[in-house]
C-alpha cells in the first residue's frame, strides 16, 4: 500500500533538525525521517482485531511537532519504529478476524487509537486498564504488538496516513448515519478536550480561558457548550479567522494575542484584576481566571497559562508540551496553583452512565448537540502530502484548521465541502 513512513535514524535526524532551521521543506524532503513510499500491508495481530481502509486522515498538531522532531523524547520511549502516522480517522472496515462478532465488512468506522492492555492481549489487565482508566495503562510497550502509544506510532498498526490500518476490535466504533466523515474525523480530537472538563468541570459563573485557536482549542470551546456550564468562556488567540471561529463555538470573548504581554490587559480587564510590573519580564496579574486550558503547548502559551490564572486556580495542559524553556514558575508556588495534563481520553461518568469518551462525543454528534465540520478546511491526496504540511504550517496565509488525507478509492459520500489544496 501507499503511505507516509516516519522512521527517524540518527543521520536523518541530525540532517533534518539541522536543515529545517532553514528550510521547512526539508521536514518531508529526500533526507528526512518521513518519506512517501510503499509498505506491506499491516497483518492482523490476533484474532480479535480488524483492518481498516482508510477514508480519511488528520494531520494532528501532534503530527507536525513529530515533523519537526520537537515531541518530547520521553515518548520514544513508548514507541516503535519505523511506523507509519495517523491516529486521526474515518474509515471502511474491509476485512475481521475470526474472533470478531460485532463488526462487520463495509461498516463505516472510526478508531480509537490508544493501544492499552486490551489491544494488547494482556490478562489481567494492569491496575488502571482494569480501573478503566486506560489512558494511564502501565503496558504500552508490551504483548502482542509492539511498544506504542497509539495506532500512528506503532510499527504494527499502520495509521491512517496510510491506504489501510488495523486495530483491535474494542477501539472500533461504528459511525452512525448522522454523523458525516468530517465529523467523525474530529471525533478523537475533541474526546481529547472532553475528557479533562468532565474530570475538572468548571464551577456555575466560572471565567474559563482557552489558550489556542488551533482545533483542540476549538474543540475546548465546543466542549464548554456542549456540557452546558454556564461559564464565561474567553478564548486567547493567534489570527483574527481564529477567533471568529472561536465565536462561532461559542467564546463569548476572543482576544487576539498581543506582542510582549500587551493580551494581559483584556484579561485583567475581564476579570477584574490588576497588573503589576516587576523589575523585568512580563507583568503580574493579581487576580485572573478560574481555570485555563492551555491548548498549544509552546513555552510562552504556558508561561500565560500560568499568570493568567486566579490563585488557587487550575491549569489544563493539553498542549503537546516537549521542552518548555523560559517558563517563570513562580505564579505555581505563590498562587497555589492547580496543575494537570491530559494526553487523550478514557471512561467517564455521564448522564448517569460509563461511557467512552469516544462515545460521549458521537452521541453529542448523533444528537446534533456538536458540529465540528467547519474545522475541516483542507483535503489532499496522500501524495500531495508537501501541499497539506504546507497547509497546516502556514496558518496565517491559508487559514487552515484541520488539514487531512482523503484517500478516493474507499469512496466518500458523506464528506463536506473542503478546499482540495
Amino acid at each position: 500500500m501507499r503511505a507516509l513512513l516516519f522512521n527517524p535514524t540518527i543521520p536523518r535526524f541530525a540532517a533534518t533538525k539541522l536543515s529545517g532551521v532553514f528550510s521547512r521543506r526539508s521536514l518531508w524532503g529526500r533526507f528526512s525521517p518521513l518519506q512517501f513510499t510503499e509498505v506491506s500491508d499491516p497483518p492482523l495481530p490476533a484474532d480479535e482485531w480488524v483492518r481498516v481502509t482508510t477514508r480519511l486522515g488528520g494531520i494532528c498538531g501532534s503530527d507536525l511537532s513529530m515533523l519537526h522532531l520537537q515531541t518530547s523524547m520521553v515518548t520514544s520511549a513508548y514507541t516503535s519504529f519505523p511506523f507509519v502516522p495517523g491516529h486521526e480517522n474515518v474509515g471502511i472496515i474491509a476485512q475481521v478476524g475470526p474472533a470478531v462478532q460485532d463488526l462487520a465488512v463495509g461498516q463505516r468506522v472510526t478508531v480509537e487509537p490508544v493501544l492499552p492492555c486490551a489491544a494488547r492481549g494482556i490478562d489481567p489487565p494492569c491496575v488502571h486498564c482494569a480501573a478503566g482508566d486506560y489512558n494511564l495503562c502501565l503496558r504500552f510497550t508490551e504483548g502482542k504488538i509492539s511498544p506504542g502509544l497509539l495506532i500512528g506510532a506503532c510499527r504494527d498498526t499502520g495509521g491512517s496516513w496510510g491506504e489501510n490500518f488495523v486495530a483491535h476490535r474494542s477501539q472500533v466504533f461504528p459511525v452512525p448515519e448522522q454523523v458525516t466523515d468530517g465529523n467523525a474525523l474530529l471525533v478523537e480530537p475533541m474526546a481529547v478536550a472532553v475528557h479533562p472538563l468532565l474530570r475538572h468541570r468548571p464551577h456555575d459563573g466560572a471565567t474559563v480561558l482557552v489558550i489556542g485557536g488551533g482545533v483542540i482549542g476549538q474543540c475546548a470551546i465546543a466542549a464548554l457548550r456542549a456540557l452546558e456550564i454556564p461559564a464565561r468562556v474567553v478564548a486567547l488567540v493567534k489570527y483574527p479567522f481564529q477567533a471568529d471561529m472561536a465565536r462561532r463555538f461559542g467564546a463569548d470573548v476572543a482576544v487576539l494575542l498581543g506582542r510582549g504581554d500587551a493580551h494581559y490587559e483584556a484579561i485583567a480587564e475581564l476579570t477584574g484584576g490588576i497588573l503589576r510590573r516587576p523589575m523585568l519580564g512580563k507583568r503580574v496579574l493579581i487576580g485572573g481566571v478560574d481555570l485555563t486550558v492551555e491548548c498549544v503547548g509552546s513555552s510562552r502559551s504556558i508561561d500565560d497559562a500560568l499568570r493568567l490564572t486566579r490563585s488557587g486556580g487550575t491549569v489544563l495542559i493539553l498542549g503537546l508540551a516537549s521542552v518548555p524553556r523560559n517558563v517563570d514558575w513562580g505564579p505555581v508556588w505563590l498562587n497555589e496553583l492547580n496543575i494537570t495534563g491530559s494526553y487523550i481520553y478514557g471512561v467517564e461518568h455521564w448522564n448517569g452512565r460509563r461511557l467512552r469518551t469516544v462515545e460521549v462525543v458521537l452521541d453529542w454528534m448523533t444528537e446534533g448537540r456538536v458540529d465540528l465540520s467547519p474545522l475541516l478546511t483542507h483535503l489532499y491526496p496522500l501524495e500531495a502530502y508537501p501541499q497539506a504540511f504546507t497547509a497546516a504550517m502556514g496558518k496565517a496565509q491559508t487559514s487552515a484548521f484541520k488539514v487531512a488525507f482523503h484517500f478516493p478509492q474507499t469512496g466518500s459520500g458523506r464528506e463536506e465541502a473542503a478546499p482540495r489544496g
